[in-house]
């Protein structure tokens, strides 16, 4: 695990991944505005809603500006909890499309006895990152209620915090690149054969991703470390998965 992350970052001034640097810092800047714009215009027209219902009720004064401040404290809140949850999924969304760039880097410098690698229908990728997402929605959502208890208690929210995004980000970046060399039922046996060292391998990722600056470029670094991972334990399963 320490070799394919220090080779991962030994590798990160590399032409290739500083394009692709440029290019996933425009498309991720492009995105998170996109989707600020949209919630603030969602929030803003549900707390509207909601005032001017109050202000009809009860007539203008104290408790009307005061279920307006709150509403924009909310709205704020609310989209700020939206893009700590959705930066993982908009993060892996974007280097999928441009995975073949750092995938090639790398292989070129450490694996160039590997054959051409596997074209992955577009509509197959599509799929892939639209279920991705709802996933990572949906699991964020169901413990979002036991995010708020533990956040009194640092060692188990830092637990929970790990292993969610550990094994969404472990499975997703694992499977988008060996499904370059392997089919996707292949590949998903594989991750599963080896489960605990694609979750440590996500955690990793996870771990770069809460570090400002370093999360920039985390994406590229993490697609080039879980490279090395499938590569070392493809090999170590080929017989199995021949």
């Amino acid at each position: 695990m320490f070799k394919a992350l220090s080779r991962a970052f030994s590798q990160s001034f590399d032409p290739a991944f500083r394009r692709v640097f440029n290019r996933s810092l425009l498309y991720s800047f492009i995105t998170f505005i996109a989707v600020w714009l949209a919630s603030w215009f969602a929030l803003d027209w549900a707390g509207e809603g909601l005032v001017a219902w109050l202000r009809d009720w009860i007539g203008e004064g104290f408790w009307v500006a005061v279920l307006q401040w709150l509403v924009d404290i909310a709205a704020i809140g609310a989209i700020a909890v939206a893009s700590f949850f959705l930066f993982p999924a908009v993060m892996v969304s974007i280097m999928a499309l441009l995975l073949d760039d750092i995938a090639q880097a790398v292989e070129r410098r450490y694996y160039p006895d590997l054959p051409v690698a596997r074209q992955q229908p577009l509509a197959e990728a599509l799929f892939g990152n639209v279920i991705f997402v709802a996933v990572t929605l949906i699991l964020n959502l169901l413990v979002l209620p036991l995010y708020l208890v533990l956040i009194w208690i640092p060692p188990l929210n830092l637990v929970l915090f790990y292993l969610l995004n550990g094994y969404l980000l472990g499975r997703e970046y694992f499977e988008m690149v060996a499904v370059r060399r392997l089919d996707p039922a292949a590949a998903k046996r594989l991750r599963r054969d080896f489960r605990g060292r694609v979750i440590l391998a996500g955690a990793v990722i996870t771990f770069l991703l809460t570090i400002p600056l370093v999360n920039l470029a985390t994406p590229i670094i993490a697609t080039a470390f879980m490279l090395h991972v499938f590569e070392e334990l493809h090999r170590r399963a080929a017989p199995t998965l021949s």
